[in-house]
């Protein structure tokens, strides 16, 4: 049979016409989730590069990557009650099985874990749940966090040494990120074992002055129940964080003098076993990166970067080392985020890809055949291709083949890697490749949504840029069912607009382009618009924003309906805005600020006082409200309540940690104040996710079918 290459796969057209076209529902969508698209799950590639690992039925099999046999059955769950997730020690010997797990945060959780090891189960800890155990690289010990301490656990002995010990909820804890940390820096495990096995770094924090929020929950009973937990504010307390190094063979604790930061957002060992320390200023606009003397606890200088406005941890987070010590990272110190080499000492020395876009993300760096893979939009800000160059940054080689989004995995060894390729009208296809380019086998394609796109004659999404003042913005644009360019039609304008975000850009839209594609089929026309301070145009474009959060984005946005209401086939009078979260407090600030322009608005969890929202996000694009009160005063939906106009639908979870409910209960104050008529909902025992989901779109989609 002969074998049919992905590039032909991912080719093979969606435009066949059916003779009828099925009509999308809300029920479709958020009850029966029939447009549920597939993805390869809880596939791990094993560290010879050769075989992956995954979780099937309840039994954890490894397969060979190449050709998908089984190779051998790792574990079956079936007698382990609640088995949900496993991570594998570094020679695969050994596995951590999670059972009972329950969510804390957005990212956090906590579970019961069993060791397997050599067919015998064991619990790692049975007096309380653990967060976030993790091997050490020999596969002897494993430190995990509970109860707000940090503990190692013996394999060999079977028994767990507990390294902290004044670990309590709501003022200290080891090893495990605090509300903010977790949130804003993305990570929830704060300990990192050394190459060698024989030091464990991590964080202390110290949060007893931090002010405190609590949540009510509503089950039922004669009194709610509440949850407190801390969360800073903008100029208020943050955590008092620590830097400490426990060295498992002398079994002993010491705290390292770092200097004095208000933030530790990054704990590396290099592979000499040397600690680094990445620190911030509270401003954010200094990043120190400290080298640590473990024997003496002492710290200096590797090298400091700082910016204007704000160091973007995002883009300065990824550092792989080479033989020599030297080291290979991503910043935008020329304006563009880009990878350059650094000396051993901590020096610039190189740029490795110079040019007028940014290297999106830095995957690694392959010492056997002398090149570094990455991420990058070096076509378009609105697709993203995977690359590989050499060191000294000769015989760059574009590696994905399509245009699109391109996202890699590669692995260890870098001979193969898998390769997730989207576009705004094809689903995301999975396959995995030999380093040479060639396919090996296709994982995905998610031919069932691809089927359902012709099934129900989906609408392309279109791009396209708006002129504002002297500078183009990005869009694209859903056309209503049978468009004709001769008759006007309602625009809902959907947005998130947050920093360094891209909403427009040539990658599926997940679930929502179904909502959008249900819209259209109703004689909606959709676009979406990527205004100032979004991502993929350097630095200048996506920092414009700072002091001034949501100034110019909201502006643009109003630019963008106006650009809008001048075309023959809109209807001025029937545009309106949509957006969650940051996206909220955009569609929020658009209906007061563009009243005469949007005529119906959805604003759901949205920050509507930026003094509200936590301190690190906050700061770090505004200052703090005393530093730059006009900033705040000036780009707050809550001040502006008084020049709403069209209808606006606001909607909230009641249990959000995240944008508190506090933000909607005070626009509501305010638009009552005002004598505002407006629609609103919120949602006991919620987070910022809402996860009721058929219920809110039921109620989204008819509230824009009565009033745009």
């Amino acid at each position: 049979m002969k074998k049919l290459s992905l590039i032909s796969i991912y080719c093979f057209s969606i435009a066949t016409i059916l003779p009828a076209q099925k009509n999308i529902t809300v029920s479709d969508i958020w009850q029966k989730f029939i447009f549920r698209q597939k993805s390869p799950q809880n596939l791990s590639i094993t560290a010879d590069g050769a075989h992956y690992s995954s979780l099937e039925n309840g039994a954890i099999l490894k397969r060979k990557l190449i050709d998908n046999t089984l190779d051998d059955t790792l574990f079956v769950g079936a007698s382990v009650k609640d088995f949900s997730d496993y991570k594998l020690s570094a020679d695969e010997s050994k596995i951590l099985i999670a059972t009972n797990e329950k969510q804390i945060y957005r990212h956090s959780s906590k579970a019961n874990f069993l060791l397997v090891n050599k067919k015998t189960t064991t619990d790692i800890f049975k007096s309380a749940p653990q967060n976030n155990p993790t091997f050490n690289t020999q596969g002897t010990q494993i430190a995990f966090t509970s109860n707000n301490n940090l503990f190692v656990y013996d394999i060999a002995k079977n028994a767990s040494q507990q390294i902290t010990t004044d670990g309590q909820d709501t003022k200290i804890i080891n090893g495990l990120c605090d509300w903010v940390y977790e949130e804003e820096f993305s990570f929830t495990r704060a300990f990192e074992w050394s190459p060698d096995g024989k030091k464990i770094a991590f964080l202390r924090f110290d949060e007893s002055e931090v002010p405190s929020i609590t949540l009510e929950y509503y089950k039922g009973e004669v009194h709610p129940t509440p949850y407190t937990f801390k969360y800073p504010k903008v100029g208020e307390k943050n955590s008092i964080v620590t830097v400490w190094v426990y060295d498992v063979e002398k079994n002993k604790t010491t705290q390292i003098n770092t200097g004095v930061f208000e933030y530790f957002p990054r704990l590396k060992w290099t592979p000499e076993n040397t600690l680094l320390v990445f620190a911030l200023n509270r401003l954010q606009n200094e990043m120190t990166v400290l080298k640590v003397e473990t024997l003496h606890a002492t710290s200096s200088l590797l090298f400091k970067e700082s910016r204007p406005t704000f160091v973007d941890l995002e883009m300065n987070d990824d550092m792989f080392f080479l033989k020599d010590g030297s080291f290979v990272r991503t910043s935008e110190v020329d304006g563009w985020n880009h990878i350059y080499v650094y000396s051993k000492s901590g020096e610039r020395k190189a740029t490795i890809t110079p040019g007028d876009f940014d290297v999106k993300k830095l995957y690694g760096i392959d010492t056997q055949r002398g090149e570094i893979y990455y991420q990058a939009s070096a076509k378009s800000p609105m697709n993203t291709e995977v690359y590989a160059i050499h060191f000294d940054g000769s015989q760059k080689r574009l590696i994905s083949k399509n245009e699109g989004t391109n996202d890699a995995e590669f692995t260890p060894n870098f001979d193969y890697y898998t390769m997730r390729y989207s576009t705004a009208n094809l689903p995301p296809q999975y396959a995995i490749f030999k380093n040479d380019g060639s396919v090996v086998r296709v994982l995905e394609l998610n031919q069932k949504i691809q089927d359902q796109m012709k099934e129900y004659n989906a609408k392309p999404i279109e791009f396209f840029t708006i002129p504002v003042e002297n500078f183009t913005l990005n869009a694209w644009i859903i056309k209503p069912a049978n468009f004709d360019a001769s008759k006007k039609y309602p625009v809902l304008m959907t947005q998130y607009s947050g920093p360094n975000s891209q909403q427009v850009k040539n990658d599926w839209q997940g679930v929502n382009y179904w909502w959008y594609q249900m819209l259209a089929q109703q004689g909606y026309m959709i676009v979406c618009v990527d205004p100032r301070g979004t991502g993929g145009r350097g630095e200048a474009f996506r920092k414009v924003t700072y002091k001034q959060l949501g100034k110019y984005e909201t502006a643009d946005q109003i630019s963008s309906a106006q650009w809008l209401s001048h075309q023959t086939y809109v209807d001025s009078a029937r545009i309106g805005i949509f957006g969650w979260s940051y996206g909220g407090f955009m569609a929020a600030s658009c209906m007061f600020k563009g009243a005469d322009v949007f005529h119906a608005g959805i604003s759901i969890a949205p920050v509507t006082n930026w003094k509200w929202y936590d301190s690190v996000y906050t700061e770090r694009y505004m200052q703090t409200e005393k530093e730059n009160a006009d900033g705040y005063r000036d780009n707050s939906p809550v001040n502006f309540a008084d020049q709403l106009k069209g209808k606006l639908l606001l909607c909230h979870g009641e249990a959000d940690d995240n944008v508190h409910f506090q933000n909607t209960i005070e626009l509501t104050r305010a638009l009552i104040d005002s004598n505002k008529q407006f629609d609103t909902y919120f949602y006991p025992n919620l987070n910022h996710g809402i996860a009721a989901r058929y219920h809110l779109y039921t109620k989204m989609t008819d509230f824009l079918m009565k009033n745009l």
